[in-house]
Formats: structure tokens, C-alpha cells, sequence
């Protein structure tokens, strides 16, 4: 560019001024193709886990795709909420937040202020999981009728079930699942997470639990857990003897958990269809798929909107359970 006068110069400067008021995302729109650097995936949650995994699998793919890094980053605490926070607050296009089906919860459950999933910006599913509800084997019940026989027999002196902590989608599940069933109240007992509660079932600390397929699958294969049935809307391959809810005749329970990934309030849809070719591609990848389907996920994918349906009707949901049960996170 030839500048000929002030008046080239004046104008150059308040262009800089004004991109520079505009926030990372409005100056994005105006500026070169997204990514020009690394991108991280805010993981409210520690290593290891199923958001954690869901993280995981797409990074690489991603950055394939994109042609620049893409860094998970775990920012554990408050069940999500603190990634969630840091990506609402910082509303940076190069941090995105992968969370699972607690951030539609939260909202409800948490006193304080929680992110509201509607406010972000949907960029599309990573995987679902169907919840199965398992006793140990040392239970006398090996179907839904002797769970239900059991359950109110043993209420007299009190049934616990294991969650994976006070106010998340175990606990709220399993309370949805009491409601359908008419099943008398069972007392909670809350984990940091679903790997000890899952160990304290095992070990016969705790009768029964509710989780992730593929959280559990692995207890079931060594006979160290027996399912009763499982919540989604068919049976799961992985375990085609056990019956879902609905089979049993359980009207209106078929329950999913799911990881999805967002952007911060009002993303550019030009960065939304970026980052959602660039997941989709990395779910299309045969190895990434037998990863997340082998103990009985489902891989996601498909478009932002399918997402951002499925995280409101969600919200709906379990604000419905937390406010019947009067159940909070504290």
C-alpha cells in the first residue's frame, strides 16, 4: 500500500484502533482464515476420564485438518465449571471447551453462578454414551423385577446406590430412573468422580450404580459387575443380552450422556464450520472410531445444530429431575 498523504496515515491508524476494540472474535471475522496458531480444547476435568478421552480422541485429528496444533488443556473443578468459565470470560476463538452432559446440568444444581450452555456457541458432538445400571454380583437380583423386589424390601433399613458425585448426571439419573420405577427413596452416596465409586461397587462396599456403558463394560467382561439393563433407545452391541429401559416396559427413561465440543458466546460461523469439518474429520478416522465404539460408545459428529438441540433438551430434562428431587451440587 502506497500511503501519499497524513490523511493515509490517519486513516491506518484508526482502522488499527477500531480492530482493536473489537474483541478476539468480531476482529477474527475481519482478519486472516482461523487458525493462525495453536488452538487449545478447555477439559473441565482431569486426566483420564470420558470428556478427558472425548478431548483426546479429536485433538490429533484436528490439528491435521487445521494445519496448526490443537492442545488439550485440563482445567478440573466444580464439576466443569471452571473451564467453562475461563473459556466464557476469555471469549478467545482459540479456546474451546469440551464438556460432557454435566455443563446442562450445573446451571440447575450450583448455588452460585454456573455457565449457561445456551450462551455458548455449539460446534458439534464427540460421542454419546448409554448409562447402565449395574449391582454387584453378589446381589440376589439378576433382573429389573428382583432389583425393583430388593430395592423395596431393603429400604426399610435404608438401599444406598454409588454416584459420581453429589448433583452430576449419575446421581441425577439414577433418581430420574427411581421416579419411572416408583421405587421409594434410596440414599445417594457421592464419589469424586466415577472410577471410585465404580471400585467401591466392586468391592461390594455399595449394592448398584448407574454410569457410562463404557466405564463399566470393562467390570462386566471380568464378571465383576452384573448389568440389569441399559437406558438408550436400542441394545448396545457390546452387550446385546441386556435389555433397555423401555423393554422393560420403563415408560419415558431413555437416557444419554454425551461430550460435545463449544465455542464461546457469538463464535464466527466461519470459525463454527471450521472447527466442525475439522472434528468430523478426525471422527471419521477408523482408529479414533474403534477407540470410542469398543466398550460401547456411540461416535458423534454431524453439525453444530445437532449438538446445540441435544444440550437444550438436556437442560430441560435434568433442570426438571434437580427441581422434582431438589438436588444441588453443594
Amino acid at each position: 500500500m502506497k500511503i501519499t498523504s497524513r490523511r493515509d496515515i490517519l486513516k491506518m491508524a484508526a482502522a488499527g484502533t477500531a480492530m482493536s476494540t473489537l474483541g478476539p472474535a468480531a476482529a477474527l471475522a475481519q482478519g486472516p482464515q482461523w487458525p493462525v496458531k495453536p488452538v487449545s480444547l478447555l477439559v473441565g476435568y482431569p486426566p483420564g476420564g470420558l470428556t478427558d478421552a472425548g478431548a483426546r480422541f479429536i485433538s490429533r485429528g484436528m490439528a491435521t485438518t487445521l494445519g496448526q496444533p490443537v492442545l488439550v488443556e485440563n482445567k478440573a473443578g466444580a464439576s466443569g465449571n471452571i473451564a467453562a468459565a475461563e473459556v466464557q470470560r476469555m471469549s478467545d476463538p482459540y479456546k474451546l471447551l469440551v464438556a460432557n452432559t454435566s455443563f446442562t446440568i450445573n446451571p440447575h444444581t450450583y448455588s452460585t453462578h454456573s455457565p449457561v450452555p445456551t450462551e455458548f456457541t455449539p460446534i458439534g458432538l464427540i460421542l454419546e454414551s448409554q448409562l447402565v445400571l449395574c449391582v454387584n454380583p453378589a446381589a440376589p437380583v439378576k433382573n429389573l423385577a428382583e432389583f425393583v423386589a430388593w430395592v423395596k424390601a431393603e429400604s426399610i433399613r435404608g438401599f444406598s446406590y454409588a454416584s459420581a458425585g453429589n448433583g452430576g448426571n449419575t446421581h441425577l439419573a439414577m433418581e430420574y430412573f427411581r421416579e419411572r420405577t416408583g421405587l421409594p427413596k434410596m440414599s445417594q452416596v457421592p464419589y469424586k468422580g466415577s472410577a471410585p465409586a465404580i471400585q467401591d461397587v466392586v468391592g461390594n462396599q455399595l449394592p448398584c450404580i448407574m454410569d457410562a456403558a463404557s466405564l463399566l463394560i470393562p467390570f462386566i467382561s471380568a464378571g465383576r459387575l452384573r448389568p440389569i439393563l441399559v437406558t438408550g433407545s436400542a441394545r448396545l452391541p457390546a452387550l446385546p443380552e441386556v435389555p433397555t429401559a423401555t423393554e422393560l416396559g420403563i415408560k419415558n427413561f431413555i437416557v444419554t450422556v454425551f461430550v460435545g465440543l463449544w465455542g464461546p458466546p457469538k463464535l464466527p460461523a466461519e470459525v463454527v464450520a471450521r472447527a466442525n469439518a475439522a472434528m468430523n474429520a478426525a471422527l471419521s478416522d477408523p482408529a479414533i472410531r474403534s477407540q470410542i465404539t469398543k466398550n460401547g460408545d456411540m461416535v458423534g459428529g454431524g453439525t453444530a445444530e445437532r449438538l446445540g438441540a441435544l444440550a437444550r433438551d438436556s437442560y430441560q430434562l435434568w433442570g426438571e429431575v434437580a427441581r422434582r428431587n431438589n438436588i444441588r451440587a453443594e
